[in-house]
Formats: structure tokens, sequence, C-alpha cells
């Protein structure tokens, strides 16, 4: 699974250029990472940018979903920005919460690291909906 999900992170433009790494995956649950470049990655005060913020849940959202219901989009995507996201290394850990047939439901929290300490920064929710390869 974490061999289908990494091939699958890399034929995302986006996720390359931002330094996505998916590090963990199990049915349901997944987890990336990512490096803080401050150069291109800060917001105006040097915090990781919200919209890194929420494509970092969104992505860990979706690919936990992707483990149980294959391909899916989000219908629906929410962001708790919870503390300034101040970090060396950002981590996501996502996971299905319910999935049913037609929607996948999914919560994924957002941690900064800064030598051995994580920090939780932002939580995101997001519903998910199957959808066909083609």
């Amino acid at each position: 699974m974490l061999d289908t999900l990494k091939q699958i992170n890399s034929t995302s433009a986006f996720n390359r250029w931002a330094g996505f790494d998916v590090t963990q995956a199990e049915r349901g649950e997944v987890e990336l990472s990512l490096v803080f470049r401050p150069a291109d990655m800060a917001q105006y005060a040097g915090f990781l940018h919200a919209g890194l913020i929420g494509a970092l849940l969104d992505t860990a959202c979706g690919f936990a979903a992707g483990t149980v219901a294959g391909n899916v989009l989000a219908s629906h995507f929410s962001v708790n920005c919870l503390a300034p996201a101040v970090g060396e290394v950002f981590v996501a850990r996502g996971h299905v919460v319910k999935a049913g047939k037609k929607q996948v439901f999914a919560r994924a929290e957002l941690f900064a690291q800064t030598g051995d300490q994580l920090k939780l920064v932002a939580t995101g929710d997001a519903i998910l909906v199957p959808v066909d390869a083609g």
C-alpha cells in the first residue's frame, strides 16, 4: 500500500513541487511529511502558508480514503488552524472515520516538528466520494 501511494503521489506536480513524502500507509491511515522551505512556503510572518496546511490535510484525508475506496475526490473540506505553523518538518496524519459506498469521512492532523518535538498546529475534515478512474 505504501508503494502504491508513493507512486500516486509522484504523479502530482504540486505534491512533487511541495515535497510531500508518503511515509506510512495502512488501510484507512496515512502519514505524510513535508520539509519546510521558508524561501517559498512561508507566509508574510514566516509561518507555513495556510494554503500548504490545507493541501497537506486534504492530501492526507484523500490518501487515507483512497486506501479503502480507491479513487476519490473531495466534496467537502474544512481546516482548523490551531497555532502558528512553525517547524522544520510538518507531519500530516490522516485516517478514515467512516467509509460508506457513496461517501468516505476522513480526518487529519498536522504537526510541526522541531527536533524531536511535535506540536499540533491544524486539523482538517473531509468528505470524499469514490469516482471512476476514467
